[in-house]
C-alpha cells in the first residue's frame, strides 16, 4: 500500500507530519501503525510528553490546552486521540486549531469511523496525512500469514492456509490470535497441515451462524438446532445470535438481488463490503433461497426481537422457534 509506504518512509527519515489520521475498519493495522508512530515521535521511551485522549474524555478544549503546553526537555509533545468519535461530528474549534497547531505538538488520531465531509477531517488533510486501513484482500492476508509462519521457520500447506482463512475470516487481530495458538501447537513441526488447523483453529461465530443457515436451507433441522445449542454452550448471548442471524439473512438478500442482476463476486463484494472470496460463499448459499423467503426470514427475526423485548417470548426459545419454522419449510432454489 502506497499510503503505508509513506508512513514507513516518514518513520525511517524522521521527517514527520504534524498530524497523522489512521482510520478504517482494520483495527490491527491501525494499532500497529499508531504504536510505531508514537515510538518514533517520542524516541527513547519518553512518556512525559505523551498525552492520550480516549473516548468521551477527548474534550476539544482540553486537547488544545495540552497541545499548547511546551514539551519537557524534548522536541515534541505527542497527543494521541483514540476512538473519540470526534471525526463523526462537527468540531469547529478543534478543526480551526489544527489548521495551525503549536509547532511542538504532534497528533496521532486513530478512528474507525470518519465523516470525510466534516471540517475536522478537511483540516487534518490540509495540515497532515490521512491513511485508511480497510479490510485486507485474500492475497494480502495469505502473504502476511506465510511471512509470519516463515519467521518461525515453518511452512503452511496451501489447503491448510485456505481452511485457516475460512475459519478466521479477514479480521487481522483474530487471525493473529489464532495463528499464535496454531504455531504453539505445531512447535515441533516444520509444516502446518489441514489437520493441525482443524484441531486448533477456533471458528468465528459468524461462520457457525452461516453453517446454521445452510442447515436451515437444507432442512436439516437437528443439525441447525445443534449448532444453535453449541453457540449457547460457548456462552454466546441469545440476542447476539439473533442479531447475527438477522444480519446474515439481510446479507444473503442483498447478495441474492445482485446475483439476479448478473454481477460477479468482485462487484458484489464491493457493494456488500465483503472480500470476493467471502462473497462467493454468500453467492453459493443465496442460491438455496428465494428472495421472498429471505425477506420473510428478516421480518421474522425483527418480530422475534420485538417479542423478546416485550416479554412475549423467552430469548432462547424465540430463536429455537425461528430455526424450527424455517427448517420445516421448502427452500426453493
Amino acid at each position: 500500500m502506497k499510503k503505508l509506504q509513506r508512513i514507513n518512509q516518514d518513520i525511517k527519515t524522521g521527517q514527520f507530519q504534524q498530524i497523522y489520521l489512521l482510520m478504517g475498519e482494520e483495527d490491527y493495522l491501525r494499532n500497529q501503525y499508531k504504536n510505531r508512530l508514537k515510538a518514533a515521535l517520542l524516541g527513547d521511551g519518553d512518556q512525559m510528553n505523551l498525552n492520550l485522549f480516549k473516548g468521551k474524555e477527548a474534550v476539544p478544549q482540553s486537547i488544545i490546552d495540552m497541545a499548547e503546553t511546551m514539551p519537557f526537555l524534548a522536541e515534541r509533545r505527542v497527543i494521541v486521540l483514540e476512538d473519540t468519535g470526534l471525526l463523526k461530528s462537527s468540531q469547529e474549534m478543534l478543526a480551526e486549531y489544527l489548521k495551525e497547531p503549536a509547532a511542538t505538538a504532534f497528533f496521532i488520531i486513530s478512528e474507525k469511523e470518519v465523516d470525510k465531509r466534516g471540517k475536522l477531517y478537511k483540516a487534518i488533510r490540509q495540515k497532515g496525512y490521512a491513511c485508511e486501513f480497510g479490510e485486507q484482500d485474500e492475497n494480502t492476508l495469505k502473504k502476511w500469514i506465510r511471512q509470519t509462519v516463515a519467521k518461525e521457520n515453518k511452512q503452511m500447506e496451501e489447503r491448510a492456509l485456505a481452511l485457516f482463512l475460512n475459519k478466521t475470516g479477514t479480521d487481522m487481530s483474530g487471525i493473529r490470535t489464532e495463528l499464535e495458538k496454531l504455531l504453539c501447537y505445531c512447535m515441533d513441526k516444520d509444516v502446518i497441515s489441514m489437520a493441525d488447523v482443524e484441531d486448533m483453529t477456533t471458528e468465528r461465530i459468524t461462520n457457525r451462524i452461516f453453517d446454521m443457515i445452510r442447515a436451515v436451507a437444507e432442512r436439516k433441522q437437528k443439525q441447525a438446532l445443534d449448532l444453535y445449542y453449541d453457540l449457547l454452550a460457548l456462552k454466546e448471548p441469545p440476542m447476539r445470535i439473533l442479531a447475527l442471524l438477522a444480519r446474515q439473512f439481510q446479507m444473503l438478500l442483498l447478495v441474492k438481488g445482485l446475483v439476479e442482476k448478473g454481477h460477479d463476486s468482485r462487484y458484489i463484494g464491493e457493494k456488500a463490503g465483503l472480500q470476493p472470496f467471502i462473497a462467493k460463499k454468500y453467492m453459493e448459499q443465496a442460491r438455496s433461497f428465494q428472495s421472498r423467503m429471505l425477506k420473510k426470514a428478516v421480518e421474522e427475526c425483527v418480530q422475534a426481537e420485538e417479542d423478546v423485548k416485550t416479554g412475549k417470548l423467552n430469548d432462547i426459545i424465540s430463536i429455537e422457534l425461528l430455526i424450527i419454522k424455517f427448517s420445516s419449510l421448502q427452500m426453493e432454489r
